[in-house]
């Protein structure tokens, strides 16, 4: 509708379809409200998960029995997603396959690629989680430093708008009123 507005005759159609495809090929790539709270949900519960998992083989607990001891003490949606993979180790499908499949979650992939390892080759996977949770904490800490950066930026244009009319008000109008009051004056 701006183009349409703003741009003469045929060139205004061309842009304004133009603007349309983009804005639509664009929206299509938006995450909902919901996927993007529970995405960040899942983010958050991680390094817990994965401290609760190396306390668990800590004390000899298999990796599969120890994800079936965390999930029941996890919150939604973290319990929902792991349940799926408990349950499929519970029915009897091979621990590297499970592993494998829970490597390429978006979310839960760097656990399921330390327990794929491990399971893979033999060795302890306490060591592995115990960097894999130092690893996901800096990365949390690194990314919600951005969003702080972020937000000091965003604010400095509405803040800006607030302050610039009192500004102006009281600042600059009653110094030209003043001066021009003198200048007439005297």
């Amino acid at each position: 509708m701006a183009a349409l507005l703003v741009l003469p005759g045929p060139l205004a159609v061309v842009a304004a379809v133009v603007a349309g495809l983009l804005v639509w090929h664009r929206s299509a790539t938006w995450e909902t409200a919901a996927a993007r709270r529970r995405r960040q949900r899942l983010g958050d519960d991680l390094p817990h998960v994965v401290d609760l998992l190396a306390s668990c083989l800590a004390v000899g607990a298999a990796p599969a029995d120890a994800l079936a001891r965390v999930v029941p003490l996890l919150g939604d949606p973290t319990r929902g997603e792991l349940a799926f993979w408990v349950g499929r180790l519970t029915w009897g499908t091979d621990a590297v396959t499970v592993w494998s499949d829970l490597a390429r979650h978006p979310q839960l992939g760097r656990l399921g690629a330390a327990l794929r390892r491990a399971a893979e080759s033999g060795t302890p996977v306490v060591d592995a989680l115990d960097r894999l949770s130092e690893d996901l904490r800096r990365q949390r800490r690194a990314e919600v430093e951005e969003r702080v950066r972020q937000i000091e930026v965003r604010a400095a244009l509405p803040l800006g708008v607030c302050l610039l009319p009192a500004f102006l008000l009281l600042g600059v109008v009653p110094l030209v009123a003043g001066a021009s009051l003198h200048l007439l004056g005297g």
